[in-house]
């Protein structure tokens, strides 16, 4: 075991994103809700604004494993037509997969970010953060996704992954940042001490945290 806990993961990874810091174009994005306790205390080290980046897989029906698509914040729905196609799946069930996510996703919106809008991100480089990157498959959604928002810079951080996971990124990212890569990675919460599932009620309170610590810094 590495790492005591997610927070202490956070501030480990912060260390290797000290180029970042004190920068007005960063914005520290957290896939919850793990990546929250990470990416909270990476934004603290880095002054930077955070917020949660909610992602939704569209599964394929039957094997919701494989994904058709993803949905995220801000509006952003991403289909991948050639799987739609090869598959000959319908459109009213691509509509009924959607509409389902959709308030699964609006509900969580609502859990975490209440009213305060999603932050324009046009132009700025955004740390997306989560607790570790086995397969990568939510991470890779999210990608997809944070493109459409037209970032300048998309750099994926995390405190453990697996070798070739983090390798794979290189490729669809500007930049991958994993603090540590241990081959064979059996599994994230390995090298965790605590690796206790992150509740609902925490993500509330580092995000209202975080507000509060950054009241002069806007991400619009």
């Amino acid at each position: 075991m590495y790492f005591q806990d997610r927070r202490e993961a956070g501030r480990m990874l912060a260390s290797r994103l000290s180029a970042y810091a004190d920068r007005p174009d960063v914005v520290v994005l957290a896939l919850p809700r793990g990546g929250v306790p990470v990416a909270y205390e990476v934004a603290k080290a880095l002054h930077a604004p955070m917020d949660v980046f909610l992602v939704r897989k569209l599964g394929v029906p039957g094997h919701e494993e494989y994904a058709m698509g993803a949905m995220a914040s801000g509006g952003v729905r991403v289909l991948n037509r050639d799987v739609v196609e090869a598959l000959h799946i319908p459109n009213e069930v691509v509509e009924q997969v959607i509409a389902r996510e959709q308030r699964e996703l609006e509900r969580r919106e609502r859990e975490y970010r209440g009213d305060r809008p999603f932050p324009d991100l046009r132009g700025k480089t955004v740390i997306l953060v989560d607790d570790g990157l086995a397969t990568g498959s939510t991470m890779l959604a999210a990608v997809m996704a944070l493109r459409q928002k037209q970032p300048a810079r998309i750099v994926v951080a995390v405190p453990v992954g697996s070798p070739e996971t983090c390798d794979a990124f290189r490729d669809h990212v500007d930049e991958i940042v994993c603090a540590i890569t241990p081959d064979p990675l059996y599994g994230v919460g390995l090298w965790y001490t605590d690796f206790s599932q992150t509740s609902d009620e925490e993500v509330r309170k580092l995000l209202a945290e975080v507000v509060q610590q950054e009241p002069a810094q806007s991400s619009s």
